[in-house]
């Protein structure tokens, strides 16, 4: 993850009830951190609001590490990029850094399916999603490019 360059930065404002008895932030909360990047990365790609009752991508796995406690008083944001997108899935990098420090707090790869509502079906990630994701990362998300998931 040393290597990616997160264009979405997104400042995340911590609220006491996501601290538990110990202090830190619980890790069940960086869930709802990664979700709320992951939603604001998404907009500012297609340059619009998510439409719920179209939404065209789901997720299907999650990998997290912890590496470092976040505590009540450290301003955090969550960072998000496209690392590389197959034919009906795409994998979002994300990590949780202290603002001041720089220091990565904690790390998640999400894999997203494309995903038709009408069928409840996977599908395949339209040439939509390749082009302003191509355009937002500045790469080449295109079918014939080489950015292929690992």
């Amino acid at each position: 993850m040393q290597d990616i360059i997160f264009k979405h930065t997104l400042p995340v404002q911590l609220r006491f009830n996501d601290i538990d008895a110990l202090g830190h932030v619980n890790n069940s909360i960086y869930f709802t951190f990664y979700d709320l990047g992951k939603a604001r990365y998404f907009e500012e790609v297609k340059r619009s609001p998510i439409n719920w009752n179209d939404a065209d991508l789901v997720i299907a796995n999650i990998n997290a590490n912890f590496l470092l406690p976040v505590f009540m008083h450290e301003k955090i944001a969550v960072q998000t990029a496209t690392i590389s997108i197959g034919n009906k899935s795409l994998k979002v990098a994300q990590r949780i850094i202290n603002i001041e420090t720089k220091e990565i707090k904690a790390t998640c790869e999400t894999v997203l399916v494309g995903f038709d509502v009408k069928t409840s079906s996977a599908k395949e990630i339209s040439d939509a999603w390749r082009e302003a994701i191509s355009f937002y990362e500045e790469r080449d998300f295109s079918k014939n490019s080489q950015t292929r998931p690992e």
